[in-house]
């Protein structure tokens, strides 16, 4: 019987122990699963100026241009409210109840708005400003729902008095004294409740607020002031208190807010909510300011100062690598909240943000945040997906990473990846050198360089690769971010493989000018090239188009190699012939919008934008017969592909009644940063004179002079391979070179009167005369102006090889898809943000506009584009009533795709402890069998 008993103790132990293995490797493969989760669901939103506040289970953003939306996760927004109009539902009639607030700052749009609970109401604190100089007013409104209606409480301060005396006693100085935007109101740990506010001008103030009325307390003038000053592009102020180390974090926005501007977010940090601050290494902030013997807007001077947590950036993607399109980055991040919850002490940074080669459009994001070991927040490098800091194993981090070293500077630059690798050993080598240690459970320490980083490692869901991977975000002692983001390991075999696959050059059936072929791929991989008739298609891509009328095909031959791996991809190229130089579209509104020629159909009537509806047609005397009316509110859209070269010539009469900064008379555009834009009025940054405007590298063609309101003025343009040329009145006003290439593809939108964002145009339109392939000479266009006879419509001198050299695909920018015009520079402008989409000519002068900084201390009226300008901000400052298409938007997470996520890798370390169960479980088996039977035999 006790033998029996020892052989089934014996048989159920030996079960046991071949089952504990895999029970281990079950729990195992779970936990993986666990922390892969599904693929995570975003909605996005558009509202700048992102301020967060929570009430119940839903956290709330207010911004520019009375704008708000809502989220009970941080990754699904709904848009509550947009635009300055009586229709926003945050106040029953905003266009009325701050009628004073809009007189006192000439503008009709509000600026970014704080929204604070206080004795169980919501104070919502609104500013709006001119733009073009600091004159602005701040007020506060109250509701008892924090979605309104908000009923106002009146203006409680005001900037920009122009040689009148200011709050604190004294005349008005822009350079020393705040303008009185982007309020942050918060109560520190104490109790007591403040207000930080400033941008440009004066610097960053802070006053002490009344709890009970929500105004400042008496006799502080505007506040103590804590850094800037002499115009320094420094505002967004937010103040943020921490439990964990006890300081109070400002964070900050330094430089220009538009695509170009360099907007980067930073943070400094104090003992007390006044100040004063002091950044990383140890400067106090109350000494950073522009320099005033340096020409207004001085960047050089306060960048170094202030940590920098995140900047213009790209993981970039390469051929061959997983996902599609150039990768996950943003441009001009800034002007950020914070959230901080107490209950699981947590923190989430709340910002809007532009994206590379996306123009103005802009979208909120957040992400995560880090206390490292010295006290400073690190950003986790993507948005957040639901992740939490949790154990990593020192095993699952060797491997390659894309790494960005943000840096402190303030450009245009977006920093792209490098590949590095975080060896076994605890060395880096690859595009930067040191080394890597982990502590803790995931605190990261690196050493890069020679500097010292420090920060924590978290896994991310990665939005170009649609998977979850191991990330890094460390700060150092000098105030510098580095992000890092592991990639998957392949062989040379899997990436040649890869490589091949992924290539493309898009539509490859009707090509008319150069194409862009890749010499790089995944891991450094060489792509060579080789073409059938190198003649038309070089082996670099040069297109040079036959004469005559037949096509020409040519064989594109890739070779790829990587190591000793090689492979070969092909691709036929249909070169399209060179067309004859003509006028191809003659309007001469005779009571009707045909084209008098027959090449092209007839134009049609649009509503206030290049792409809507409503609209009306209607015709007056004109400078030849019959003009065509624009009432301020309607425009004709032209048929597409007008022009399909670099060779134009654009012909027409102009008789405006009104004169408007960024109203277009001609449009046209490719995509949404290739467009050219003639403006009767231009931009600050041309003096407001009469310009061509183009959307790529903001090319400024200022004429020098006005046209007049109310008068008949001929212009003609012309483009001749980027040489341009512009005439006011058969005379030459402007004449330069390396104008952008904007038209060398065959689906061009254009339009007259109206474009995708600004004001309308209002007044006459006659005669307009399009040549494509065609230049016209300064004779010509003189003798039109003079006898008005049409100059020939014979061919033009086309020879072969002189289309545009571009980078630009035929087919790869269809229209719909990226919109043109949605790119100008500027600082926010207030009444011309489209919603969600930045508008061009509407950002404030504030943002550099080419060419418009200029030396001088500030005049009354003429404040360079340092202070938000309405009318001012590009496409992508929400304007009301500018809604950019549809189609014009940063390529977001498919909202309706659910996707798994692969399991995480096998870690060395979780087999060991698989093991070790299993060989634990095994001796003590065999320990309990040997005592059993011992037992037996004795008995």
């Amino acid at each position: 019987m006790k033998k029996k008993l020892s052989r089934r103790f014996l048989a159920l132990f030996l079960t046991l122990v071949l089952l504990v293995p895999n029970l281990a490797f079950a729990i195992e493969n779970d936990g993986a699963a666990s922390e892969q989760a599904e693929a995570p669901v975003f909605k996005d939103v558009s509202v700048h100026d992102p301020s967060v506040i929570k009430t119940g289970d839903t956290y709330y953003v207010f911004g520019s241009h009375l704008a708000a939306a809502k989220t009970k996760d941080f990754m699904q927004w709904d848009e509550v409210a947009n635009l300055v109009n009586p229709d926003n539902p945050l106040f029953e009639n905003v266009v009325e109840e701050l009628k004073e607030t809009f007189d006192w700052a000439e503008s009709d749009t509000l600026w970014a708005a704080d929204v604070i609970e206080l004795n169980g109401k919501f104070y919502m604190y609104y500013n709006a400003c001119k733009g073009d100089s600091p004159r602005s007013a701040m007020g506060i409104a109250v509701a008892d729902n924090i979605e309104g209606p908000y009923k106002d409480q009146g203006i409680f301060l005001k900037s920009g008095m122009w040689d009148e005396v200011s709050p604190d006693g004294t005349i008005y100085d822009a350079r020393i004294h705040p303008n009185a935007v982007d309020p942050d109101v918060f109560f520190d740990k104490n109790g007591k409740l403040w207000m930080m506010y400033g941008s440009y001008s004066g610097g960053i103030f802070i006053m002490e607020m009344d709890p009970e009325t929500g105004e400042p307390l008496p006799n502080q003038g505007y506040g103590k002031k804590l850094l800037g000053g002499n115009h320094s592009r420094i505002e967004g102020a937010y103040v943020q208190y921490s439990k964990e180390t006890d300081y109070y974090y400002m964070y900050l926005s330094f430089g220009g807010l538009d695509s170009t501007g360099g907007y980067n977010m930073r943070v400094v940090r104090s003992e007390n909510p006044d100040g004063p601050y002091y950044d990383a290494e140890g400067n106090d902030m109350i000494n950073v300011k522009a320099n005033p013997d340096l020409p207004i807007f001085d960047d050089a001077s306060i960048e170094p100062y202030g940590v920098k947590l995140m900047g213009s950036h790209l993981f970039k993607r390469e051929v061959g690598e997983a996902g599609t399109g150039i990768g996950t980055g943003y441009v001009s991040p800034g002007h950020n909240s914070v959230y901080y919850d107490e209950a699981t002490d947590e923190q989430y940074l709340i910002f809007h943000t532009r994206f590379p080669e996306k123009g103005e459009m802009h979208q909120v994001r957040v992400h995560k945040m880090y206390m490292n070991e010295d006290g400073w927040p690190v950003v986790s490098p993507y948005r957040y997906a639901g992740e939490s800091l949790e154990r990593v194993e020192a095993a699952d981090i060797s491997g390659d990473y894309k790494f960005i070293n943000h840096g402190k500077d303030i450009s245009a630059e977006i920093k792209q990846s490098v590949l590095v690798t975080l060896n076994d050993d605890g060395t880096i080598s690859g595009d930067v050198t040191g080394e890597w240690s982990l502590s803790g459970e995931n605190e990261a320490t690196l050493q890069v360089d020679g500097k010292t980083y420090k920060g924590v490692f978290v896994r991310q869901w990665d939005p170009t690769s649609e998977e979850y991977v191991l990330t890094f975000t460390a700060l150092s002692n000098e105030g510098i971010a580095i992000w890092g983001s592991k990639t998957a390991s392949q062989s040379d075999a899997e990436i040649v493989a890869a490589v091949k696959n992924d290539l493309s050059l898009g539509d490859t059936t009707n090509v008319i000018s150069h194409l862009t072929l890749p010499t790089t791929g995944l891991r450094g991989t060489q792509i060579t090239w080789q073409s059938s008739h190198p003649e038309i298609v070089s082996d670099d891509g040069k297109v040079t188009r036959p004469v005559g009328k037949e096509s020409v095909t040519v064989t594109l031959t890739a070779t790829i190699t990587k190591g000793e791996m090689t492979d070969t991809k092909q691709f036929t190229v249909v070169v399209l012939p060179q067309k004859e130089g003509k006028l191809v579209a003659h309007y001469a509104f005779e009571d009707n919008l045909k084209d008098s020629t027959g090449n092209v159909t007839d134009g049609a009537v649009t509503g206030n934008r290049i792409d809507n509806t409503g609209g009306t047609s209607a015709f007056a005397e004109g400078k030849v017969g019959q003009a065509a009316v624009f009432d301020g509110a309607s425009g004709i859209r032209l048929p597409d592909g007008l022009i399909s070269s670099n060779k134009y010539t654009v012909s027409l009469w102009l008789n405006p009644q009104e004169l408007n900064k960024y109203t277009t008379s001609f449009f046209g555009g490719s995509s949404n940063t290739k467009w050219i834009s003639f403006l009767p009025m231009g931009h600050d940054g041309v003096a407001n004179d009469t310009m061509l405007w183009s959307g790529e590298a903001w090319y400024d063609a200022g004429t020098g002079m006005k046209i007049p309101a109310n008068e008949w003025s001929h212009i003609a343009f012309s483009v001749d391979n980027g040489s341009i040329k512009i005439y006011v009145n058969g005379e030459e006003k402007f004449a330069g070179e390396n104008f952008p290439d904007v038209f060398t593809t065959e689906n061009c939108v254009f339009a007259l009167g109206v474009n995708y964002w600004d004001t309308p145009y209002k007044g006459l339109i006659d005669e307009l005369l399009v040549y494509d392939a065609k230049v016209l000479t300064a004779e010509e266009i003189k003798a039109y102006y003079e006898t008005g006879e049409i100059p020939a419509e014979a061919p033009g001198e086309e020879t072969p090889g002189t289309e545009t050299p571009g980078e630009e695909t035929p087919g790869t920018d269809p229209p719909g898809e990226e919109t043109p015009g949605t790119d100008p520079p500027g600082e926010e402008t207030p009444g011309t943000e489209t919603p969600g989409e930045e508008t061009p000519g509407t950002e404030t002068p504030g943002e550099e506009t080419p060419g418009t900084e200029t030396p001088g201390e500030e005049t009354p009226g003429t404040e360079p584009p340092g202070e938000e300008t309405p009318g001012t901000e590009p496409p992508g400052k929400e304007t009301p009533g500018t809604e950019a298409p549809e189609d014009v938007t940063v390529e977001p997470v498919d909202n309706e795709k659910e996707t798994t996520g692969e399991k995480l890798p096998d870690t060395a370390t979780s087999t060991y402890n698989t093991l070790l169960i299993g060989a634990i479980v095994l001796i003590a088996g065999a320990i309990a069998f040997l005592i059993v039977r011992r037992k037996t035999t004795a008995e």
